[in-house]
């Protein structure tokens, strides 16, 4: 026996629950002749009666009996197999590994666990600090959802749309260009600049739009935390360039303030973003749900620019 029908074995089974043609073919739902047919076909495949005719009634063989469990474990086995399980948030405990910036960690991602410990208190969570150029190396890192800034969903993976903004310039608000109303493209190349060197590419565009002028900035620090990048802003004479949305939020927590760039600047669009491989898992598409409503909604996130610059 090189190949077995599974089809054969639904009906094998049934008729052995039967012992009767006609209601095994109702259960079926298929003809009287069509369940003949597949006995025939089952007779050969056992080489065995498998049931023989007492009257009006079918009598199993002692191999019909015997193999009776054996295919009803097959059937349920493949049933169970296909069956896709409902997801239960309280039953999951991961784990599950999120990444982005220290600026979600630090404000949004407190929110983040706030929302998902209530539902999946058992859930083991883990937080990574997300650099671009892991972005090709995704389907292969143990993390499941990114958060981070992109053009566009890169080809090859899921992702969904946060929110955007676009870059301003930031300084302490005791520097000497915090009162100027509009910076010129001087005195943006006039004082030394810092840049965030994790989470998406925040800056790069400055570096291209100076060098068409046939100018350049100076990058006197470059960090990978927001945290110690805005400590340092606020001791020094440093410029930053970073997102509008981050910007207006530090600005209501730290003497500092922001301007708009002097030079043609790109829309920023953030995203969630995972493999496809996570696409239809119950779970991560429960997880990345509450992620994104999170990062939709907190007081820190893009959705609630316009809210804050009207506080401060």
């Amino acid at each position: 026996m090189n190949q077995v029908n599974l089809n054969l074995m639904r009906t094998l089974l049934v008729l052995l629950e039967e012992c009767h043609v006609s209601r095994a073919a109702e259960r079926l739902f298929v003809t009287q002749s069509a369940v003949s047919r597949q006995l025939t076909q089952l007779r050969a495949l056992f080489d065995d009666q498998l049931l023989i005719r007492d009257g009006n009634r079918l009598i199993p063989t002692s191999k019909a009996i015997q193999l009776r469990p054996r295919v009803a474990a097959i059937i349920a086995g493949c049933d169970d197999l296909l069956s896709s399980d409902e997801f239960v948030p309280s039953q999951w405990q991961g784990p599950i590994a999120l990444a982005s910036s220290d600026y979600v960690a630090q404000y949004i991602l407190p929110e983040i666990v706030e929302r998902v410990q209530k539902s999946a208190p058992n859930l083991n969570l883990s937080y990574q600090l997300w650099s671009p150029e892991k972005l090709p190396l995704l389907a292969d890192l143990d993390v499941q959802l990114v958060s981070t800034m992109l053009p566009a969903i890169p080809d090859g993976l899921c992702g969904a749309h946060i929110g955007a903004d676009y870059p301003v310039c930031v300084m302490c608000n005791n520097h000497p260009l915090a009162n100027v109303d509009e910076l010129s493209v001087g005195q943006l190349v006039q004082f030394p600049h810092m840049r965030v060197s994790a989470g998406g590419d925040k800056d790069s565009f400055i570096d291209h739009e100076l060098k068409a002028l046939g100018l350049s900035r100076h990058v006197q620090l470059s960090v990978p935390f927001f945290s110690s990048a805005f400590e340092a802003l606020c001791r020094t004479d440093m410029l930053m360039v970073i997102p509008e949305h981050i910007a207006v939020n530090m600005q209501a927590i730290l003497p500092i303030v922001s301007k708009p760039l002097p030079i043609p600047v790109p829309e920023h669009r953030y995203w969630l973003i995972w493999h496809p491989k996570f696409d239809a898992d119950p779970a991560h598409t429960w997880f990345r749900e509450q992620v994104l409503n999170v990062m939709q909604s907190s007081m820190y996130s893009i959705s609630q620019v316009d809210r804050l610059k009207g506080m401060i």
